[in-house]
């Protein structure tokens, strides 16, 4: 497991601890949990004078889950590993069907409003709020970690397909469009596109080989929309067919694996369009900060012999990194689940109000969200409970356990574990 935050009385991070020094301290009354998710606690006095060592957060930016690890530099040891979970593309799917929803009463000439396009200037530095919002979630866990671990430096993974821009900053135009795409640039970018496994067999963990879908000798071009990834036995049977002659008997996968060429690789423009807005996120907070590559974190990672996972990926960013020891670590799972909604009328599929919501969103203390415990001692559900609350205002809650949904629990019976702040969490 990770190890356990520890604050002074004055909120002060000290050094991490285990869990059973952690339980010790608990069970001696000599402190008190302070928070639940990532779990920390408190001392009930002061530790002013005890010596802290040098922590290093870092973090390996992702599309749909951003890897980060805590690392102490001095010894090696990760302290702390989570993986995020991003909601970005929720979120862009929410916004195409309000625009649609939009457009659709528009067209219809009701009462709403038609479309104004001087109202539309974006700021510079303008990002969508799909992409934000990855932004956003690393950044509440960066601040959160300074909280609770004396956090001295920050390493980051700025970079994983475009290196020939990284090499030359100055590069464009011309010069830019037509540069080579070559080597282990090429070969990340479609173990990424193609799900690391061969395009036609569907074959995984083997030796891969970049393969023409149109080959060169029927003027097949060397464009990265033009290549796939192939294991030998199938490279070798295709030879220099057509895709369509080759797949001829199996049309759906032909038609499978020409869409999934002409896909750009959505993730990766996801974070090549945030790295750098992440990284101004990162400078702002008055740390020092390492910016590493994909290749730099892919030879560490297998130098090291290590499994790849996001949270390891993080702990393998920049040149920093020492020899890791990641010994019963158990990563803390985090999934963005957002506020929820600020819209008081709902609508149906056609755009027509279909029900309202009330203000009111706190029912006797609680939110839903809250993580709470019930401890029921009459009545039908006699037991301990722990989960996410579905609150309601005539005080019956529900709560979402690991074993199921458990419905009609009152609030007299409740207390709340962990406040709602926008993630759920698992191990």
């Amino acid at each position: 497991m990770c190890k356990v935050f520890v604050l002074d009385t004055d909120k002060r991070p000290l050094d991490p601890i285990h869990s059973a020094q952690a339980r010790l301290l608990l069970r001696n009354k000599k402190a008190a949990v302070y928070r639940r998710f990532p779990f920390a606690i408190i001392l009930k006095e002061s530790r002013s004078d005890s010596p802290v060592s040098s922590i290093r957060l870092k973090i390996d930016p992702g599309a749909k889950i951003t890897g980060i690890a805590l690392v102490n530099d001095s010894t090696g040891e990760v302290v702390f590993a989570a993986e995020l979970k991003h909601r970005g593309f929720a979120i862009r799917d929410a916004l195409t069907s309000r625009r649609q929803l939009r457009r659709s009463r528009r067209n219809r000439k009701t009462r709403y409003r038609k479309p104004r396009f001087l109202n539309r200037t974006k700021p510079e530095g303008w990002l969508s709020p799909s992409l934000m919002s990855r932004v956003h979630n690393v950044e509440s866990w960066v601040n959160r970690l300074r909280k609770f671990a004396p956090i001295t430096a920050i390493s980051v993974e700025l970079v994983k397909f475009d290196m020939q821009l990284m090499r030359n900053p100055e590069i464009e135009g011309k010069e830019y469009q037509q540069g080579t795409l070559a080597g282990y640039e090429t070969r990340e970018y479609l173990l990424e596109k193609w799900n690391r496994q061969c395009a036609y067999c569907g074959v995984k963990d083997v030796p891969f080989q970049v393969e023409h879908i149109h080959p060169r000798s029927k003027g097949g071009s060397n464009s990265i929309t033009n290549l796939t990834l192939s294991c030998e036995k199938c490279n070798v049977k295709k030879g220099t067919k057509d895709i369509k002659d080759f797949l001829k008997k199996d049309p759906t996968k032909l038609q499978k694996i020409l869409a999934q060429a002409k896909k750009p690789a959505s993730d990766a423009a996801a974070v090549n369009a945030t790295r750098y807005k992440l990284l101004g996120v990162l400078k702002s907070t008055g740390l020092p900060v390492e910016c590493g590559s994909g290749g730099l974190t892919k030879f560490n990672r297998t130098n090291q012999g290590l499994p790849k996972t996001h949270w390891i990926d993080a702990a393998c960013v920049g040149q920093s990194t020492p020899t890791l020891n990641t010994k019963s670590i158990k990563a803390l799972l985090i999934t963005a689940n957002g506020h929820g909604i600020r819209e008081m009328c709902g609508t149906d599929k056609f755009g027509f109000p279909s029900r309202h919501r009330t203000n009111k969103q706190i029912h006797f203390g609680f939110q839903t969200g809250d993580i709470i415990k019930a401890v029921v001692t009459s009545g039908k559900k006699v037991g301990e409970y722990v989960g996410r609350v579905l609150c309601r205002a005539t005080g019956s809650f529900d709560i979402a356990t690991k074993t199921g949904r458990i419905a009609g629990i009152s609030y007299k019976y409740c207390s709340a574990i962990h406040k709602k702040d926008g993630y759920s969490y698992g191990v």
